[in-house]
């Protein structure tokens, strides 16, 4: 629960940030923190990188 309040947090602020500055690049920053949270998630499976990832793609 707190990790999905972190990151309505992260895409509140950076929609704030980018309706403030007119920057749409901000608007990546949730992606890119979803993006980190899958990868931290994969590297904490006790199996090689490769192998992990592997498997993922191969579920069906």
């Amino acid at each position: 629960m707190t990790i999905l309040v972190m990151f309505w947090a992260v895409a509140l602020v950076s929609l704030i940030a980018a309706l403030k500055w007119k920057k749409p690049l901000l608007l990546t920053v949730p992606f890119a923190a979803m993006g980190l949270y899958m990868f931290v998630e994969i590297i904490k499976v006790p199996m090689p990188f490769w192998e992990t990832v592997q498997m993922i793609f191969d579920l069906r």
